[in-house]
């Protein structure tokens, strides 16, 4: 049963949030960016309506980030958030934005909502972005919805499962190990200018991509992973660079939600590095899914999982830890990302699942997007969602070249996965 609270004024920041706020820079931010396109041209009013009463019900999303002492916090608001103009998916400075983590756009029949990381990661991001639209629909059409999963009931009031630390209320306490991790390959090329990002949109028809998945006995996310690395360990062949790391690593996203019982909209989600070292050989698709397969299933035990995750929480809580003052935690935790986070993977693949909305929201809802921003260790990002029969795969990177997306499309598109492929500029 929900439990109705209070809101606090101020809340630290979760336990997976700190790295964002410590690499913040003038030109970088972790963002990313999802959309909901309707059937028809969004209407910039009643979307407005939609995000102030959805913003109260989510109240996390009417929240600033401020730095403190020891730590960052997320300090309520009393402001409400107003509809951007469209824009590039880049860096932007909080305070023109009324001190908002995140930035929401009307274009042409797309809602779009980008997110600075500190704030939630994608499932929760999800939540508030379904939420918006159903409200929207709602306004608009007079839609009679059966609130559940994704999609919230904005008359309802906000309860201390949806804005808790996950981290904390499950970790907290624990002891812990860290990870033993070795550098990965990564794909070299000329950096677009500025913070320059391209994106190739590829939409796969969903009943092909099970079709392959039950050939090889694994999930979507196993495919496409092992896709990534069929396409890396092709690019490392052609590579002349005798002194190239061997490792080829893809970083996926685990979702810590349905392990936990978290209800939380703010960031809950670990990792896991999945991949192979060609010293040993060169693989074929299908033993590379295979061994992808079997590495998440072994990754993802909570023997296995669960020690990584109580390290960061322990670390966090040290004494020593929480002594220093902010103005020197932050470079500290900042070089501490910048050598042990990137570093270990050659490529990430997120995957937020299958979108799941209320029947009566279906009929106006034609597409789901969700992708990455610029990186700042890596080339570039997978991400996906699927939806309505159909998964929505985008391909960013912050490279002139796309050999290594090339070499992806064309695997793909050998087993009959490729329906449609867009190109866009993105920043």
């Amino acid at each position: 049963m929900a439990q109705t609270l209070q809101i606090p004024a101020r809340m630290r920041v979760d336990n997976a949030a700190n790295i964002y706020p410590a690499s913040l820079s003038k030109h970088y931010a972790s963002l990313y960016r999802m959309s909901v396109t309707l059937t028809e041209p969004v209407d910039i009013v009643l979307l407005q309506q939609a995000l102030v009463t959805v913003s109260e019900r989510i109240p996390t999303f009417r929240c600033e980030l401020r730095a403190g002492a020891f730590w960052w916090h997320l300090s309520r608001m009393d402001k409400t958030p107003e509809i951007s103009p469209a824009a590039p998916l880049n860096r932007f400075h909080f305070s023109d934005n009324g001190g908002f983590l995140y930035k929401v756009s009307a274009d042409g029949n797309r809602i779009v909502l980008d997110v600075f990381h500190a704030l939630a990661d994608g499932t929760g991001s999800k939540t508030f972005l379904l939420t918006l639209a159903g409200e929207y629909l709602r306004l608009k059409y007079g839609l009679s919805i059966s609130y559940s999963g994704s999609v919230l009931d904005p008359s309802d009031a906000p309860d201390a499962g949806e804005i808790e630390d996950s981290f904390k209320t499950v970790f907290s306490g624990r002891k812990g190990s860290l990870e033993k991790n070795v550098p990965a390959y990564h794909i070299k090329g000329r950096r677009l200018p500025g913070s320059g990002l391209r994106d190739i949109r590829v939409v796969m028809p969903m009943d092909k991509v099970k079709a392959v998945c039950r050939r090889l006995e694994c999930t979507v996310t196993d495919l496409l992973t092992g896709l990534m690395l069929d396409a890396l360990q092709k690019l490392y062949r052609a590579d002349g660079n005798s002194r190239k790391c061997s490792v080829l690593k893809v970083s996926v996203p685990v979702n810590l939600r349905p392990l936990y019982g978290s209800r939380s909209v703010r960031n809950f989600s670990s990792y896991v590095n999945l991949g192979i070292d060609v010293r040993t050989g060169y693989l074929p698709l299908e033993q590379m899914v295979r061994l992808v397969k079997m590495q998440k299933r072994t990754m993802l035990r909570p023997e296995n999982l669960e020690p990584k995750i109580a390290a960061n929480v322990e670390l966090e809580e040290s004494f020593a830890v929480r002594c220093l003052p902010l103005v020197i935690k932050k470079p500290i935790i900042d070089t501490i990302n910048r050598h042990h986070g990137d570093v270990y993977c050659s490529q990430t693949l997120s995957n937020l699942g299958e979108v799941q909305l209320p029947e009566a929201m279906r009929p106006y809802v034609a597409e789901f997007d969700f992708v990455l921003g610029c990186q700042r260790g890596n080339s570039g990002a997978f991400s996906c969602a699927g939806y309505d029969g159909k998964l929505f795969l985008h391909l960013s990177r912050n490279i002139f070249g796309a050999e290594f997306e090339q070499f992806f499309l064309d695997r793909a598109a050998s087993l009959g996965l490729v329906s449609g492929v867009s190109h866009h500029i993105l920043a």
